[in-house]
Formats: structure tokens, C-alpha cells, sequence
């Protein structure tokens, strides 16, 4: 399982191309928003972001947030705040905290902003760069921002491929950069937990196997949501058992009396990709170690 999953490769060309460019257009970027994805806070992060931004301002855009944890983002709003980070929760599809993004960009380039009006350049725009991994929401949240829909957005993995500007305001410009994802996953967990949200295709881990991992995850953190939708069961059992009694429990039984266990994985991520188990974040503070 580890050496398959450490194995994977996903490093497209225009990526690297994508970060050259990012090196090469911050010296006119003001500051840096990061859209990652409230439900896995790390694995939806770009570990090398901090490097290619060089310290510039820097705020965290908590998408889908209508999907995680209210608790938990919570948690991971005041762990960046401690690190002066701002940080925002975002429903992008829908648009809830969204007028929360230019007060919080002027709050953190507030100096910024004091020396524009110290050298008489009032009128100029802070400039914003927008970044994150493919498939988190970025091009959604910017036309959002933007009330266009100019920014390309579809729900598959890579679709920006070019840098953009938008005007937001007189005060306001954003820089669109394709999506950027590390050249592979030296953690097996980030290649489980970007598949277990549908950033990356299924067929890169067994359909199965996925689905036992999930298992693990929500029979530790969120057991009363597995029993809510699936009625009761053993937690005393392995994942495999585990997915096994929930098969069960749908019908999902092939002669001799055995369950149909790919069949159940396939439901239990569509399932809980949909939210139809519960407002779920399957990574904590803690896992920030």
C-alpha cells in the first residue's frame, strides 16, 4: 500500500512551468491567497508554497467549508491566527463568506497600504496572487470575487491552465495561476485523503482499500454519523468487516452470501463526497505534528 501510494507521480508540465512563473511575477504580488480545502487542511496545501512565496502576506481560504467540521475549522482558523495567518472560512459554490475576503485583505496589507498613501499613490491597487492545488475550488472563488464567470472552472482536476487578472475594485486586483500539486506524495495519507475528496481519480488507489481507510477514519473521529446513516454497528471489527456490515446493510450481497465489497466502497465514498454521512473534517490540529 505505502510503496504504491509513494510511487504516484502527478507532475504535469504546466505545473512546473507554474511555478517558475510564480517566482518570476512576485515581485509585483502584494500578498498571497492560498484556497485549500476546509475537510483535509493539509493534504490540500501545496507544501511548497511558503518557500516559492518568500514571506509575502499570506491568507488561508478554508473552501467547502459548508462540507467539514464547523468545530474543526474553527480549530484550524485560530491555529493560523496564531501563526498570523488570516484565515477565512468559504462556500464558494454558494458564496457565503465571500464578503469577509476584501476587508481581510485590507486588514493584513494595512501597512501596505500606508505607504501607498505616504508616497501619494492613493489610487493603486493592492495586488493578490490566488493559488492552490487543482480541484479545491480556486476558479470558482475567484469568479466569485470577480461576479464574472471569465475564470474557467470545471470539476476535474488541472482545467486553469494560464495566469489571469481580474479587477475586482479600484483597490483590488487578483492574479489566477493554474492549480499546483507537489511532484509526488511522500506521505501515503495525502494520496488517500485528496482521493477520499475526489482532488485526484479513483483509480490511482484501490476503490476497496480507499474505502476501508475512510472506515478508519470516521469509526475513530465520527462513529454516531457512521451509525446515523447506516444504522448500528461492530467498531470492535476491522475496516474490512466494517465495510462488509454496511454492504449488508444496503443489499449489497453476491452469491454464496458474500458482500459486494468494491460496490459498498464506491457508495461509501460517493456518500460521503455528497455529505449525505456528515459535515466531516478528516484532518485535526493534531495531525499538524
Amino acid at each position: 500500500m505505502a510503496d504504491n501510494t509513494q510511487s504516484i507521480q502527478w507532475f504535469p508540465g504546466h505545473m512546473a512551468k507554474t511555478r517558475r512563473k510564480i517566482g518570476e511575477i512576485l515581485p509585483l504580488i502584494d500578498a498571497v491567497a492560498e484556497v485549500v480545502d476546509a475537510r483535509i487542511p493539509i493534504s490540500s496545501r501545496n507544501p511548497e508554497i511558503a518557500e516559492l512565496i518568500k514571506g509575502k502576506p499570506h491568507i488561508i481560504l478554508l473552501n467547502k467549508c459548508d462540507m467539514a467540521d464547523k468545530n474543526v475549522t474553527e480549530e484550524w482558523i485560530n491555529f493560523y491566527k496564531a501563526q498570523n495567518i488570516a484565515a477565512i472560512p468559504l462556500d464558494c459554490k454558494n458564496g457565503k463568506g465571500i464578503d469577509k475576503f476584501k476587508t481581510t485583505v485590507k486588514t493584513t496589507l494595512a501597512e501596505r497600504l500606508e505607504y501607498y498613501q505616504s508616497k501619494g499613490m492613493v489610487g493603486k491597487p493592492l495586488r493578490v496572487m490566488v493559488v492552490g492545488i487543482p480541484n479545491v475550488g480556486k476558479s470558482t472563488f475567484i469568479n466569485r470575487i470577480a461576479g464574472k464567470t471569465r475564470a474557467k472552472a470545471e470539476n476535474r482536476p488541472g482545467v486553469t491552465r494560464g495566469n489571469q487578472w481580474f479587477t475586482i475594485d479600484k483597490q483590488l486586483e487578483l492574479l489566477d495561476t493554474p492549480g499546483v500539486l507537489w511532484p509526488k506524495f511522500e506521505d501515503q495519507t495525502v494520496g488517500e485523503h485528496l482521493a477520499f475528496t475526489g482532488a485526484v481519480k479513483d483509480r490511482i488507489l484501490d476503490t476497496e482499500l480507499l474505502g476501508m481507510r475512510l472506515l478508519e477514519i470516521l469509526s475513530a473521529s465520527y462513529p454516531e454519523l457512521l451509525e446515523a446513516r447506516y444504522g448500528k454497528l461492530d467498531f470492535e471489527c476491522d475496516s474490512y468487516d466494517l465495510l462488509c456490515q454496511i454492504g449488508k446493510k444496503r443489499g449489497m450481497v453476491i452469491r454464496g452470501g458474500e458482500t459486494d465489497t468494491e460496490r459498498a466502497a464506491n457508495m461509501l465514498l460517493e456518500e460521503y463526497r455528497n455529505c449525505k454521512i456528515g459535515l466531516i473534517t478528516l484532518e485535526r490540529i493534531s495531525d499538524n505534528a
